[in-house]
């Protein structure tokens, strides 16, 4: 028996118990709102999606074919969308997430207006989009399946038992859009209390992975631009035990973390790691730090600070912003001494934030971390902040040269240039970008792949192309053209936006609630009419 049929003698035998007075309530009608509404709060929900992961993450583990994906999105929306083309184009939403960005909240959801992924905008803008993502992903639930109980019932009205039977299966074998969220939390947005607050309100609000990052939060910066400046082990750690008890308090017992290393772009430190005795973190995280040994106290300034590296005396170079610098090189080392460090000490993944997408040095650095913790697993950023075209031109070139093959026709740095379009060199490229992310899963320990920004740029695109066409002579074909005839034949829900808006919705529970008397907008003059 279907959980929707158990609802509705459930609510049957409670309205016999109730008489008279319940007269004017329909079983079904109220088990069809249960069976639209399955998520009650936002704790609901993160607890279901962490479900969802933990159980994506372990079939990674028994296959790295297992991968799972993402898109980022900046509203609700668009969310929703992605969800229902998936679902649409693959049947199923399985091992596929949405991705919060921090970056597009910046960007698109300040009241301060377009700002840099600097963290300089509400904080509350982050548990307020997840909110957001969240609501739109149940109205999806609620619009797809109230299109399975209109044809349950045009079916029983018909008399068609089978059209009926497939209906119910429909409705009983139901997959939710209510899928993961990884949500950004930049570097914390403060001290590890701030960290811990935010935490709290964006599991509230759904999320059941949190991403945060080893940068200073008052001067974080995108990973990809320069002037990024790490913190030392001790102070990431304790926003990551923030971000675990504010899992637990709420019950998301399953709730993971994604413990973010800027390490290999940041040459940069605000302070000098306390170490208790040689070796320990704060000693290894200091002996990274770039200075000149020195042997006579007259060599030391008055602002000079002084550190012990390696039994030697070393003046830390300082620049007059106050900040220490790294040595030049380190920056893979300590990558793999962040990683190794945040899992064996509450994270459940890992993001290495990289300057081009490169599977063999991905996996070079996954494969030092798996000596020390060998189900090591990655979330990975396929940034749009790389040039893919240019980035896998090259790689190939690079590869080809190491070959000794010829490549005297290529100008590696003009490789994007379109003279090179149909090219076989560019055909390979194509190729190992295509095949990056099942490549960088089984090679390089890459659990999740996501776009940061895809959104970001759609937008803009499809917005230009529509701009450049329909303020030409072309007019309204412009939009008849490259939009609604589109919409029609590729079967777009929101071709019908009326009824993606939740119209049809609304008009069946005027009618649950008003019965004959309803005032229904889905009559015979309504043009959504028009597409069938």
């Amino acid at each position: 028996m279907s959980q929707y049929t158990d609802h509705v003698d459930q609510i049957s035998a409670l309205c016999e118990r109730q008489g008279q007075a319940w007269r004017a309530i329909n079983p079904e009608h109220a088990a069809r709102l249960r069976a639209q509404n399955r998520f009650h709060t936002g704790l609901d929900i993160a607890r279901h999606t962490a479900r969802i992961m933990r159980e994506d993450m372990a079939a990674y583990d028994a296959d790295p074919a297992n991968y799972t994906q993402s898109l980022g999105c900046w509203h609700g929306f668009i969310g929703q969308q992605k969800a229902i083309s998936i679902k649409k184009h693959f049947g199923s939403l399985k091992g596929r997430y949405l991705y919060l960005s921090g970056w597009m909240v910046a960007a698109l959801r300040s009241e301060f207006g377009p700002l840099p992924d600097q963290s300089m905008h509400e904080k509350t803008a982050v548990p307020m989009l997840i909110e957001e993502l969240y609501t739109f992903l149940k109205q999806a639930d609620a619009w797809e399946l109230n299109h399975h109980f209109r044809d349950l019932a045009q079916a029983r009205a018909d008399g068609d038992e089978v059209a009926a039977r497939k209906a119910q299966s429909r409705i009983d074998n139901f997959e939710t859009h209510v899928i993961p969220i990884i949500a950004d939390i930049d570097a914390g947005f403060g001290n590890e209390e701030a960290t811990y607050l935010l935490a709290k309100k964006m599991i509230e609000a759904g999320a059941c992975a949190i991403q945060i990052e080893n940068q200073v939060s008052d001067v974080k910066q995108c990973g990809h631009q320069d002037g990024k400046v790490t913190v030392p082990h001790a102070s990431f750690l304790a926003k990551i035990n923030a971000v675990r008890y504010a899992f637990l308090e709420l019950g998301v017992d399953d709730g993971i973390i994604v413990a973010r290393t800027d390490s290999l772009g940041a040459g940069l430190t605000q302070e000098i790691a306390v170490s208790q005795a040689p070796g320990d973190l704060g000693d290894q995280y200091n002996s990274y730090l770039d200075g000149d040994v020195i042997s006579d106290p007259s060599e030391i300034n008055a602002s000079d600070v002084v550190i012990k590296q390696n039994d030697k005396l070393v003046k830390v170079k300082r620049l007059s912003s106050g900040l220490y610098e790294f040595k030049k090189g380190t920056g893979e080392d300590r990558v793999v001494l962040d990683c190794i460090t945040s899992l064996q000490n509450g994270a459940d993944l890992l993001w290495i934030e990289t300057s081009t997408p490169n599977v063999a040095h991905i996996g070079g650095m996954v494969d030092r971390i798996r000596a020390e913790v060998p189900d090591a697993k990655l979330v990975y950023n396929n940034s749009p902040s790389f040039n893919w075209t240019l980035n896998f031109r090259q790689q190939v070139y690079d590869a080809w040269q190491a070959d000794g093959r010829d490549v005297a026709a290529y100008d590696r740095a003009d490789l994007m240039s379109q003279a090179y379009d149909d090219t076989e060199l560019a055909a390979v490229a194509d190729e190992w970008t295509q095949n990056f992310q099942r490549d960088a899963a089984q090679k390089a320990g890459v659990f999740h792949h996501l776009i940061t920004l895809p959104t970001y740029h759609t937008a803009a695109l499809s917005t230009d192309r529509l701009a450049r066409h329909y303020f030409s002579d072309e007019g309204m074909l412009a939009y008849v053209r490259d939009v609604q005839r589109v919409e029609i034949r590729d079967g777009i829900a929101t071709v019908k936006h009326q009824d993606m808006a939740g119209s049809n919705i609304g008009d069946d529970h005027k009618e649950f609630f008003s019965r004959e008397n309803a005032l229904k907008a889905g009559g015979s003059h309504n043009t959504m009419n028009q597409f069938g």
